[in-house]
């Protein structure tokens, strides 16, 4: 750091520089939970797939070098609000990336607000961050919970699940995802039998599903997600509770979690993702060449993050410059089409492109490693997401 601060002291003849040293090349930050209960959901993957999009776009954009930092913000807003603020006014990071987790997603992406800096949110879920909490810097990629809804939800009502209970993860996403399925459910003539919060990183569920159990619900809702829904699943067959008749509904579901519980406790299961690595030639470019850097497929939150960083990068080349408003300007000009999505930006930041409807195979449909899914439905982008104008953001009025 002395040495920076004495080359950019010398560049300016001789002129000491007050405040952080502008920043050269462009800098793009993973901030994202890298030893917790979302580590493999997006954790240090993202990160590797960052670096992927960097690459692929060549290295470096309007001459400057592209690099990549990342940090763990523990699920800590605090924390994540912390480390945001030190990259943005000091290291000199131009966009901040992935942000798994709600809460911190929130936070961060308010500080994005007030500094004027672009945040493109992939791993976090609430429709949130692109409805009262948008702002004209902050983008969001990969799925929210609108779409879940849409998409799992929407396909076990009208399978005949029309009684729901929900596991909601006690803390901004799981509020979210409650809801907008719940709504759903009741949209489409279902009820809602009622609901338990879940502190994040919960080890023991047995009181939670019991009262699941007890509820008599034809679907019981995770409405939370990496290891806590891995273990949720887990602990309800010790309780017999799919062989009792009621279904899981595993509202927010990767490759990721399905990988870590393995196809004989995860085969049935319905989920809803923006990729699956082997649904055509572009996802299984994009995740052969994840898999020989890391030795597993990507996600969708993985994907959506080579994809996030790219795109960024082409509006940066396509603006002529680092500035936000050109930067953000651009993004909702480009058409997105990559190794992850074919897309479009709305005003209001959200990227809409079709998800998928999956169904987990048995074991005994498995033919080769990774080989976890059958699809079963397209989920169009426009009935994914709702219109900008009805997102209730307060940049489309």
């Amino acid at each position: 750091m002395k040495s920076g601060l004495l080359s950019a002291a010398v560049a300016a003849c001789g002129v000491l520089l007050a405040g952080p040293v502008s920043a050269q090349g462009v800098k793009i930050g993973i901030l994202n939970d890298q030893s917790g209960v979302y580590a493999d959901y997006g954790g240090k993957w993202s990160v590797e797939a960052a670096k992927m999009a960097v690459e692929d776009f060549g290295g470096s954009v309007l001459g400057q070098k592209i690099e990549v930092v990342s940090a763990d913000h523990q699920n800590k807003p605090d924390l994540g609000v912390s480390i945001a603020r030190r990259w943005y006014e000091i290291e000199g990071v131009d966009m901040i990336t992935e942000l798994t987790t709600s809460s911190v997603a929130l936070a961060v992406h308010d500080l994005s607000k007030q500094m004027k800096k672009i945040d493109i949110v992939v791993g976090a879920a609430t429709s949130r961050l692109t409805g009262d909490a948008c702002h004209p810097y902050g983008f969001h990629w990969a799925y929210d919970t609108h779409a879940l809804a849409v998409g799992t939800g929407g396909s076990l009502v009208k399978a005949g699940g029309d009684s729901w209970f929900f596991m909601t993860a006690d803390y901004a996403f799981g509020y979210a995802l409650e809801k907008d399925t719940g709504d759903f459910v009741k949209a489409n003539g279902g009820k809602v039998l009622g609901a338990v919060r879940i502190p994040l990183n919960s080890s023991d569920f047995s009181s939670f599903l019991l009262q699941a159990q007890s509820s008599k619900a034809k679907i019981i809702g995770l409405a939370n997600a990496g290891l806590d829904t891995t273990n949720s699943i887990k602990q309800a067959a010790e309780f017999g509770i799919v062989a009792g008749g009621q279904k899981l509904a595993g509202l927010l579901l990767t490759l990721a979690e399905v990988h870590g519980l393995g196809l004989q406790a995860a085969q049935g299961l319905v989920l809803t993702e923006g990729y699956y690595w082997d649904r055509d030639d572009k996802s299984r470019d994009l995740a052969n060449r994840f898999f020989k850097r890391t030795g597993r497929m990507p996600n969708m939150i993985q994907a959506g993050t080579y994809s996030a960083t790219l795109q960024y990068l082409k509006a940066v080349k396509a603006a002529g410059t680092k500035d936000t408003e050109a930067v953000a300007k651009k993004l909702k000009e480009l058409p997105v089409d990559d190794l992850f999505a074919q897309g479009k930006v709305l005003e209001n930041g959200r990227m809409v492109h079709d998800l998928y409807l999956f169904e987990v195979k048995k074991p005994s449909e498995s033919k080769k490693p990774w080989d976890y899914y059958k699809q079963l439905a397209v989920v169009p982008g426009d009935k994914a997401f709702p219109s900008a104008k009805d997102s209730g953001c307060p940049l489309t009025k």
